[in-house]
């Protein structure tokens, strides 16, 4: 634990975990699958880029956006964690470098989109690879009946047949009961460590207006209410 803390410090400058991080990152560690509820700002990325500097082999990483992807390798490379990505903004060269360093060991962290990972061709590279985990980003896509669905995460289910061994570890910030049951049945996770974050915060508040009719500037404040606290 005094090495991970040490890890946590050396690399992203934090003295302890936030809410939930550290049981997460113990039990990728353990090598469990894992499904993440956590809300925006609360420390998704740590709980799957930790694990991967400790287990010194590839995290692959399925993001949904290029720009999402590439700046969060840059992150991780201005922190000393060597992190790449595969997209279509690499040219020949550069996506040959990356593979090079991700078949050497020498990779941390490897991103790339739901569209390539389920490409027969990548499937098959990534036998020559050797890899930590699997961390699905922005997993609620996989779902039919969460929004931002996309079809290409429906097919996420092949890593699982494909890397019978390879733990998966899927996070979102919004899932439902039900979304959270379809990502769990499509990704085909075992057992998995399940963690849902209250999305109770209490320096937000609700404000409503009350306006003159037709009007677009004629507003008062009626009152405040805060957000209660899930149960």
């Amino acid at each position: 634990m005094s090495d991970l803390r040490a890890l946590l410090k050396k690399h992203w400058g934090y003295s302890e975990f936030r809410a939930r991080q550290e049981a997460i990152v113990e039990a990728i560690l353990g090598g469990r699958d894992v499904a993440v509820v956590m809300p925006t700002g609360g420390g998704k990325s740590l709980c799957y880029q930790l694990p991967a500097v400790v287990l010194q082999r590839t995290a692959v990483v399925v993001s949904p956006l290029i720009a999402l992807m590439q700046d969060q390798a840059a992150s991780m490379r201005e922190i000393g964690v060597n992190a790449a990505f595969l997209n279509s903004t690499l040219d020949y060269e550069g996506a040959r470098d990356v593979r090079r360093q991700a078949e050497a060991g020498a990779l941390q962290l490897l991103y790339v989109s739901p569209e390539r990972i389920v490409q027969e061709n990548m499937l098959a590279w990534l036998k020559q690879v050797p890899l930590a985990f699997f961390a699905i980003d922005e997993a609620h896509c996989i779902s039919e009946w969460g929004h931002e669905f996309r079809p290409e995460y429906r097919q996420l289910g092949i890593l699982r047949e494909r890397f019978p061994r390879v733990p998966i570890a899927a996070f979102t910030a919004s899932a439902t009961r039900i979304v959270r049951h379809d990502i769990l049945a499509q990704l085909g996770l075992r057992d998995p460590a399940l963690s849902v974050s209250s999305f109770y915060r209490p320096n937000l508040r609700y404000i409503v207006h009350e306006c003159a009719r037709g009007s677009k500037t004629r507003c008062s404040t009626r009152r405040s209410i805060g957000i209660r606290k899930a149960t």
